[in-house]
């Protein structure tokens, strides 16, 4: 079983190299990840631009791409591997968490819909920030949750996101909705040679944090799972 591993934090990532150890184990890896940070480009698909590409000397395959997670998930299922079997694509660690509805514009979560876009499991990780968590760790529980999930034989999207530390001392998986999140201050002005530039930072405001909340779960100490999906219709208003 041959397992895709990307992400949004490029290729020198120290979670996506924990991740590749830990799936190596038991599973062949193959990593393709953006040549730098891509942060923040959700779904982006670079079109009309030549895009560089490279192999990394690593015992494990590996590709840097100039590009997006999307153009790296999208390059190595439809002409690296096009005659290969990818049986799943897991994007992450990612450094810092993925919750709420920055989903939409998480580029790890972005990597890993392009997998589900091509009918084969998929499962975006990350990890808040200041965690007492190691990327081992994280890494280890990942990886047996993504085995035992395997066993299922059905194809699932679902978004990870691990806390500051565990509730329990011990790693514990909470089903959860999606929060709802926004950012104060979130635009930094300034004006430089006549030009004006603006930079976004924020401070995270949580809007809606409430109990059934991935936000919820991963404050109280729990690993929280998300399932997604790509379809956005309003069906009953159909």
């Amino acid at each position: 079983m041959k397992i895709l591993l990307t992400n949004d934090d490029g290729i020198d990532s120290k979670g996506l190299w924990a991740m590749a150890r830990a799936l190596n184990k038991n599973f062949e890896v193959a990593i393709v990840a953006p040549a730098r940070q891509q942060s923040g480009m959700a779904h982006a698909f670079t079109v009309w631009k030549k895009i560089e590409y490279w192999r990394v000397e690593n015992e494990i395959e590996a590709w840097a791409i100039d590009g997006t997670p999307t153009d790296c998930v999208k390059f190595y299922l439809e002409e690296i591997a096009k005659n290969e079997k990818i049986s799943a694509v897991i994007s992450g660690i990612n450094d810092g968490a993925n919750l709420a509805t920055d989903v939409l514009y998480s580029g790890t979560v972005g990597g890993a819909l392009e997998g589900f876009l091509h009918d084969i499991p998929v499962l975006a990780v990350s990890l808040v920030k200041n965690s007492t968590l190691t990327f081992d760790e994280v890494a280890e529980i990942s990886a047996k949750y993504f085995a035992e999930k395997m066993q299922g034989g059905e194809i699932f999207f679902d978004n990870l996101n691990f806390p500051k530390k565990f509730r329990a001392g011990k790693p514990e998986f909470k089903s959860a909705r999606l929060g709802k999140r926004d950012y104060k201050n979130a635009f930094i002005c300034t004006t430089e040679n006549g030009k004006n530039f603006f930079e976004i930072r924020g401070e995270v405001y949580d809007i809606d944090k409430s109990e059934g909340t991935d936000i919820f779960a991963v404050q109280n100490g729990f690993i929280s799972v998300t399932p997604l999906h790509f379809d956005v219709v309003h069906h009953e208003k159909i």
